[in-house]
């Protein structure tokens, strides 16, 4: 409930700082989620390129750096922040160098059964050739896409998820750099970084050679006996073993549930 209050509290004051304390020198963050996702992300500030300044060792945070913090919907939705690309901090010209955000997704009814990744976005004094920029629109976005990945654990073979979010190449296909990308700073002021997260539709297995896809889904293999809880086919693919679901069934295929 604290968290939550919390959360709650952050979020009206980012939004209200949105509107009546807008930063001059400044970008507007959209982030776009799927049903179930939050993130709280970490803006970086650093001296900028050519400054002879540092900033003082500290432990722990940093009180140069702008956490934003947002919760879950159960419905798709965009969120959206003022991010200053400036900053001074005693007598130190900091500039934005990189936005992180640490990505929660949940994937069952259970407090314990959540994912999470992170995603970055590395603010840079140019960008690489070949690397898009900010287009006339006004609007850069940087699309990911997140994968579940299915295994289990334990004597009964309880399913679990993994959570990996990538972003997307120019034709849509997931890469493998992490999801986020790269902008150049001189490009960002008063216009928008917009990051669009999307899940992919179907969960895929976490472990190589430990499935075997058949109508519905997948079967989990039997491994040297019922008792191995890597289980790996090694060419068996006709024995298998049942799994237990995050509901409690216990059934043979994952995920349709064929009891």
């Amino acid at each position: 409930m604290l968290s939550m209050r919390r959360g709650l509290l952050v979020s009206g004051v980012l939004a209200a700082s949105s509107c009546a304390m807008k930063p001059a020198d400044s970008l507007t963050l959209e982030v776009d989620l799927p049903a179930n996702f939050r993130f709280k992300s970490d803006a970086a500030y650093r001296p900028a390129t050519g400054e002879t300044c540092t900033l003082p060792k500290r432990r722990g945070k940093r009180p140069e750096d702008k956490v934003f913090d947002t919760l879950g919907k159960p419905v798709a939705h965009r969120v959206s922040f003022e991010v200053p690309l400036t900053e001074v901090v005693d007598g130190c010209p900091l500039v934005l160098r990189s936005i992180t955000f640490d990505v929660y997704a949940k994937w069952g009814e259970r407090s314990a059964d959540v994912g999470g990744d992170f995603a970055i976005i590395n603010v840079r004094d140019r960008l690489e050739d070949g690397m898009a920029g900010m287009p006339e629109s006004g609007v850069q976005e940087l699309r990911g896409q997140c994968q579940w990945f299915f295994r289990t654990i334990g004597p009964l073979h309880a399913i679990r998820k993994i959570l990996m979010c990538n972003s997307l190449d120019v034709i849509g296909r997931p890469s493998k750099s992490r999801a986020g990308g790269f902008a150049q700073r001189d490009q960002l002021e008063g216009k928008a970084l917009r990051m669009v997260l999307a899940v992919a539709s179907e969960e895929l297995p976490a472990v190589d050679d430990n499935w075997v896809a058949v109508p519905g889904g997948w079967k989990r293999c039997m491994g040297e006996s019922l008792d191995d809880v890597f289980a790996y086919c090694r060419g068996n693919t006709t024995d298998f073993k049942a799994i237990k679901m995050p509901d409690g069934r216990v059934c043979d295929v994952y995920p349709t549930c064929t009891e």
